[in-house]
């Protein structure tokens, strides 16, 4: 199995230069967002790429902590920041597993287009669940692959020659049903097509 850190370092750049599949929905996803953030808010992203997302919303909360397993990605993230002179996100090469509840403690975790390319993506969000302060937001935007049947018969072979990392495939009702299990309320959940990726936005309440 490829290294995902390995596999993202070297796609970074490349990833960089993707435009947005659907800008419509991207824009929708961001105002959905910002309508839970206040100026006082410390914010986590998790698995933030090279930091596109944590920028735009960088004007809306006091602090934003945007970690990715990648250097490669953390060094552009970097780089965009620096160039918009944007001083209140810290971009680090880190893992949630580093964090604990006792030293830092978030009123919204963003997990966008992560989960699904985690392996034990249930522990994520007990972890992330930990993490927040209570009545806290996790918001996450999330491929629901169970059913998408050509992209399982095609992904060993795409991750055997180095092209697709590590993958885990559960459905839309998975999810929204290990969310609720872990303590979390679900508030908003969209899906602008079929077969492409849930959004949700849920409440941590217990």
């Amino acid at each position: 199995m490829v290294n995902a850190a390995k596999f993202w370092d070297r796609w970074a750049e490349r990833y960089s230069n993707q435009p947005i599949k659907d800008p419509k929905a991207y824009q929708s996803k961001l105002e959905h967002t910002q309508a839970y953030f206040k100026p006082d808010m410390n914010v986590l992203e998790f698995g933030c790429g090279t930091g596109s997302t944590a920028i735009v919303h960088s004007p809306f909360v006091k602090h934003i902590k945007a970690i990715d397993i990648s250097d490669n990605m953390i060094a552009i993230a970097k780089q965009k920041a620096n160039t918009q002179s944007i001083s209140n996100i810290d971009f680090e090469v880190s893992t949630l597993d580093s964090l604990t509840p006792e030293t830092q403690m978030f009123d919204v975790i963003l997990g966008l287009s992560i989960l699904h390319l985690l392996e034990d993506w249930q522990s994520v969000l007990t972890k992330a669940h930990s993490l927040l302060k209570p009545g806290g937001i996790f918001v996450s935007s999330t491929p629901c692959i169970k059913h998408m049947t050509l992209l399982k018969l095609l992904a060993p072979l795409g991750q055997f020659a180095g092209l697709i990392p590590q993958l885990s495939y559960f459905s839309k009702e998975e999810l929204i049903s290990s969310l609720i299990a872990t303590g979390f309320e679900i508030e908003y959940d969209w899906q602008p097509k079929q077969n492409t990726g849930v959004f949700i936005i849920a409440r941590k309440v217990a």
